[in-house]
């Protein structure tokens, strides 16, 4: 009996091992640090769509006239902290300076516990809030690609950065369930505590990744640390016509995404009444999202990268978002816009997200920490800011839901054909980084 029962539990050991090799599109020499990568955007994600439903119902307790404001406070708060980071990422190895980043980030959290509990100022700390979580989700989920076009080549980024996005739509889908869950018995603001065991959670991936990279020779080893100033990545920027491609890419996506979301908030705020209420669309938003995008994640993804190439993979979220822009300009209602924003963000975490985090992985080290920062950062929230204005000004001459998303429909398209250019960029530098490493050898 003894020995029929291990030869079971070998044969289910096998069939488990083959069920990963399955799922994983990875060499085993990668699958380590595939499966830490899909754990450390897990944990980053779910702490962050915990607090991504709070933040936006305390945009509107701040009051939606003030969102631009808001916006414009995140710019200048990131041009501040840009420079910092770019000091941190100099100085710091990559092990030390990224679970600096978010330590510093889960600190801020408890203080923010604190002070709401306390009920300090509850009105100037929600709309401090506010800011405080579209600083944190722009930079801890840049500082994680970095990471990833740090670790893998091109080549893997097409195959394995499907399947690590659904890491983090796996970890999107828990954090709405956690605040559907627990919004109302525990209260909003207890929801900061879930949210601080998982970001300093994902610190602890991040060290067994840096453990399973330089263990293995899939995943490129690293340099003790960068080096050069703090303020290289303006520079390196304004010198390079595909850098400047992908921070308009950026740009244009902030434009859609900035008028979208602008009148989400307009509508739920006339049409949706009590901060439980409101938090509770807003995480439904959410678990629909990531329903609908996890599966397409590990299956799809990874074949249209490969099939279709990085410039029509990433045009998929600009002709959705024509699409949607059409549709809300026809038929002007919260449940259109609704709708809209579940298939443009149903888009663009399952398509063009993964595509474009491939576009980075032909640069060289220190533009991917410090360029991809400031674009995916600073130029996107700047983006946000100006934009927010933009959508004021055209509500100051007049313009209604439906004309606001037919101005922004060929701007839409415009972001379609970049998408395509900036794809095609990428390809001729792929091959010119693997015809270099070819001849190396």
């Amino acid at each position: 009996m003894s020995v029929e029962t291990n030869r079971e539990k070998a044969g289910g050991v096998a069939s488990l091992r083959r069920w990963i090799a399955r799922a994983v599109p990875a060499t085993p020499r990668e699958r380590a640090a595939a499966l830490w990568s899909f754990a450390y955007f897990f944990t980053l994600l779910a702490g962050y769509y915990v607090l991504r439903p709070l933040r936006d119902e305390m945009g509107i307790a701040g009051g939606v006239r003030n969102l631009p404001w808001l916006f414009t406070a995140t710019f200048v708060t990131l041009l501040v902290v840009q420079p910092l980071y770019g000091a941190l990422v100099a100085r710091l190895p990559r092990a030390r300076f990224i679970p600096f980043v978010y330590h510093f980030f889960a600190a801020n959290l408890a203080l923010f516990w604190l002070l709401l509990t306390l009920h300090a100022g509850t009105a100037i700390i929600a709309r401090v809030f506010y800011v405080w979580v579209a600083v944190f989700s722009l930079f801890a989920v840049a500082v994680f690609w970095s990471f990833m076009a740090d670790l893998f080549t091109a080549d893997q980024a097409k195959r394995l950065f499907g399947f690590i996005g659904a890491g983090g739509t796996a970890g999107a889908l828990l954090g709405p369930v956690i605040t559907i869950w627990l919004s109302v018995p525990l209260g909003p603001v207890n929801l900061l505590i879930p949210a601080i065991i998982l970001l300093e959670t994902a610190v602890f991936c991040v060290w067994r990744l840096e453990h399973a990279a330089t263990a293995h020779a899939g995943p490129q080893a690293e340099p003790q640390r960068l080096g050069g100033s703090a303020f290289a990545a303006l520079p390196e920027l304004v010198r390079s016509p595909y850098l400047l491609g992908i921070a308009a890419w950026i740009s244009l996506q902030s434009f859609c995404a900035t008028i979208l979301y602008f009148q989400q908030l307009h509508l739920v705020a006339a049409d949706v009444h009590g901060a439980g209420a409101q938090t509770r669309i807003f995480a439904s938003i959410d678990l629909a999202v990531n329903l609908l995008t996890l599966a397409m994640q590990i299956v799809v993804t990874g074949q249209l990268l490969k099939r279709f190439g990085t410039g029509l993979t990433a045009a998929a979220l600009p002709a959705v978002y024509v699409v949607c822009f059409i549709a809300v300009f026809a038929v002007p209602t919260l449940a259109v816009v609704l709708i809209a924003q579940v298939v443009q963000r149903w888009m663009h975490f399952s398509f063009s997200n993964p595509a474009r985090q491939v576009f980075y992985t032909v640069l060289g080290r220190e533009e991917k920490y410090k360029a991809k920062n400031l674009i995916d950062v600073v130029v996107y929230r700047g983006s946000d800011a100006l934009y927010g204005w933009v959508y004021d000004g055209l509500q100051a001459l007049g313009l209604k839901l439906g004309a606001i998303a037919l101005v922004a429909a060929p701007v839409a398209a415009v972001w379609l054909i970049l998408s395509a250019a900036l794809g095609r960029a990428q390809e001729r530098r792929a091959k010119r980084v693997n015809t270099g490493a070819a001849q190396g050898e």
